[in-house]
């Protein structure tokens, strides 16, 4: 275990990034993919208000923002947006209708939502290639 105490928790953090950004880009990819139609009729059915800009800018956002939070680009930032949707998705719409079970993924999306604006982006992320050069 000595040798671990040694690893940079930052990686730890990339992991998760990364791995939240495959999330969102495959979610995201699938909503353009069902068409924006499907996905606003999908978010009507649940009662999501304006649901055609609510799927239009959610799809973009988890496409769109999942490719940046890989790159590791406006990761606090992202990580507040993400975490703000997945707020709305356990609490809103999840736990009301199905209780705990199919809360479960957004929940940890987002912990993971609220470990990148309290964290950053850790690890080999072009976040801090831009704080270094700010330095």
């Amino acid at each position: 275990m000595r040798g671990l105490s040694r690893i940079d928790p930052g990686w730890g953090i990339t992991v998760v990034r990364v791995m939240m950004a495959i999330v969102f880009i495959v979610s995201g990819s699938s909503k353009w993919a069902a068409g924006l139609a499907a996905t606003a009729a999908g978010f009507a059915k649940i009662g999501i208000p304006a649901p055609g800009f609510a799927a239009f800018f959610i799809a973009t956002l988890e496409l769109g923002g999942g490719i940046l939070l890989l790159l590791g680009l406006f990761t606090r930032v992202l990580g507040l947006l993400f975490a703000l949707e997945m707020t709305v998705t356990a609490f809103y719409v999840k736990f009301p209708a199905q209780w705990w079970n199919p809360a479960r993924i957004d929940l940890m999306l987002l912990a993971a939502g609220i470990l990148l604006i309290l964290a950053g982006p850790g690890r080999l992320a072009l976040d801090n290639v831009w704080q270094e050069h700010e330095r």
